[in-house]
């Protein structure tokens, strides 16, 4: 008797398409997923965007055709930088005269580049200065490694017994190196200072470099880091999570909620329903106002409760938290109408609901931040509204920009909400003809 219930299960789950898809499929889909994201494994590392901007006096002494060692520094490490496979040239001062420290500021507080690295004379002395966001947290270590191992190379090649003004491109490739040539044995203080910028978090290479610095005379290069956005949040990271769980959530009882079209067909409440007066189209924007009005009350307490515990700004930024929880209840009020009038049955729906929520939470920004994704994984996940709420709730939140920024998500989200109910629509067509 024993196994003949086992039979009978292993029949049930023969026949059942949806069980199979959660026990077996759905596993390796979000192992993949997040093997992707942490390994990076799609698209390559990463590239950091950044704006690459020199000081107005480092430019006019360039221009004026001055030759001195620190000038020269400056076009190294300008150069090392672009060629860098670490990093995503979004501006170039050299490309557009008129960026300057305050421009580059407000690219970072845009969100159109993580990082403005700044170049500058300081007398003799050649000084870097990030302008960083702080909501990514690897960035700023990554370019600092490589604004200081660029600024070392050119101190190097700057120090050759041939001169500054013969550099070839062989130079750099020695400084790079591991081993370097013969000509450049006298530089390996440099050279074991650089690969200690590189290769160590920055913790570690301070005190590498300060040793360094001890034993060879040579001072460390100067890399200042300011956060331009998040210096003065008190939690700054809370909104962040906050909108990723109040968004996935949101899909999740949109589809619930949705899945009530369902029931209500399998026990002939939808065919009673439309035996009066009612149409379907009344029935489907019924439904679509009650889940977007239910959703939108369901992301407002989320973040009440988030400025009453954590210290979310909730009342400094409501304009733009309206703005976006209206449409992003609306897209996924949708997107729940949208599923349930695909699906034949309620366990289908629930089958096919967490599929499509949880990938979408994963690719999107919901469960990791996608700062840490790869470019190609990026990418993919602006096919989910995920990325879209996100990205606006960032910019209402963290970067506090007007509500006239938010137009792109703003945009995307009432075109994916009226595109999805058309389509509910359309699919329902077969419960009025049955």
């Amino acid at each position: 008797m024993v196994w003949k219930v086992i039979e009978i299960h292993l029949r049930r789950l023969r026949h059942n398409r949806v069980e199979w898809l959660l026990t077996f499929v759905v596993p390796i889909a979000f192992f993949s997923i997040f093997a992707l994201i942490f390994s990076r494994g799609v698209g390559g590392t990463p590239r950091v965007k950044v704006a690459l901007i020199r000081d107005a006096a480092t430019a006019n002494s360039a221009d004026e055709g001055a030759t001195s060692t620190t000038s020269l520094q400056c076009d190294e490490v300008i150069q090392t930088l672009r060629e860098s496979d670490g990093l995503r040239l979004v501006r170039d001062s050299e490309e557009d005269p008129r960026l300057d420290r305050a421009a580059g500021e407000d690219l970072v507080r845009r969100g159109s580049a993580t990082i403005a690295i700044v170049l500058r004379e300081d007398g003799e002395q050649l000084t870097a200065e990030l302008l960083n966001d702080a909501s990514d947290q690897v960035a700023s270590q990554v370019v600092s490694a490589l604004v200081m191992r660029a600024m070392m190379m050119a101190r190097a090649i700057t120090a050759l017994p041939s001169g500054p003004n013969e550099r070839p491109i062989q130079m750099r490739a020695d400084i790079m190196s591991d081993e370097p040539s013969d000509d450049l044995v006298q530089q390996a203080n440099f050279q074991e200072f650089v690969r200690n910028v590189a290769q160590e978090n920055s913790a570690t290479t301070s005190d590498a470099s300060s040793e360094i610095a001890t034993e060879t005379g040579l001072s460390p290069p100067s890399v200042n880091v300011v956060n331009v956005i998040g210096e003065n949040k008190s939690n700054p990271v809370i909104s962040v999570y906050a909108a990723g769980i109040a968004v996935m959530f949101l899909l999740f009882g949109a589809t619930s909620g949705g899945g009530v079209l369902l029931e209500e067909r399998e026990n002939q409440t939808l065919e009673r329903l439309l035996s009066t007066q009612m149409t379907m189209d009344h029935l489907l924007l019924g439904k679509w106002f009650y889940l977007t009005l239910l959703g939108c009350i369901q992301v407002t307490v989320m973040f009440v409760w988030a400025q009453l515990v954590f210290g979310l700004d909730l009342l400094g930024n409501l304009d733009g938290f309206v703005m976006m929880t209206v449409v992003t209840s609306a897209a996924a009020a949708s997107f729940g109408l949208f599923l349930a009038t695909l699906c034949k049955t309620r366990g289908q729906l629930n089958g096919l609901s967490v599929v499509a929520v949880l990938t979408m939470s994963a690719l999107g920004g919901s469960m990791v931040p996608r700062y840490v994704m790869s470019e190609g994984l990026r990418e993919a996940g602006l096919w989910t509204f995920n990325a879209w709420a996100l990205d606006g709730y960032d910019k209402v939140f963290w970067r506090e920009l007007p509500p006239s920024a938010l137009q792109p998500q703003l945009t995307v989200l009432l075109g994916t909400a009226f595109g999805l109910l058309i389509l509910a629509r359309l699919l329902a067509i077969r419960w009025e003809t049955s």
